[in-house]
């Protein structure tokens, strides 16, 4: 089986560590503009150096319409503040008129139930006593993200390195290329 891995520029730590701190930048300039507003932080959770590709850049812009169907779907009206194409992975920032808690809740729903969903990580930011404070699952006492290899909680693997990089770009290079099989052959 081919991987979707096997184009793209390496990233290194520190690259991924600069956008990083970009992204805190950005977020933070957001929240003093637009507080009292959520915002919705998205990317793509991707193992190993290659973080951006087309295959990948495909599966972001179809989970980003999921997510916006989602929205749409509970009546959350947003505006996209800034959408990056990066070398370390697309992002987009989103201000959205709607509770913090309730747009949580719709970003765990979309994590858990589309099917990429386990591959983006949501991030949903608010503002308390002037701080940015991103909100968790366990904040809602919601269940832990799991492992898409073993279904153990996501953050033990990862931490425990349970799993190979190759084992875990294995995995995802099957399910994107049976998502994109299903879907036919769209740039979406």
């Amino acid at each position: 089986m081919t991987t979707i891995f096997e184009t793209g520029a390496p990233q290194t730590i520190a690259q991924v560590l600069a956008n990083k701190d970009a992204r805190a930048a950005l977020q933070a300039q957001l929240v003093a503009a637009k507080a009292p507003a959520t915002i919705v932080v998205a990317k793509l959770n991707i193992p190993g150096p290659i973080k951006a590709n087309q295959t990948l850049s495909r599966v972001f812009t179809a989970g980003m319409a999921a997510w916006q169907n989602r929205l749409a779907t509970a009546d959350v009206s947003q505006t996209i503040s800034a959408d990056w194409d990066q070398p370390t992975g697309r992002e987009q920032f989103e201000v959205v008129a709607e509770s913090a808690a309730v747009v949580k809740r719709l970003a765990v729903q979309f994590e858990d139930q589309f099917t990429l969903g386990r591959l983006f990580d949501l991030d949903v930011l608010t503002v308390q006593d002037g701080q940015v404070k991103p909100l968790s699952r366990s904040d809602f006492d919601l269940p832990v993200r799991t492992c898409f290899i073993c279904g153990r909680p996501a953050k033990e693997c990862a931490r425990s390195r349970r799993h190979s990089v190759a084992e875990l770009q294995t995995m995802i290079s099957q399910r994107v290329q049976e998502f994109f099989a299903k879907e036919g052959p769209t740039d979406a």
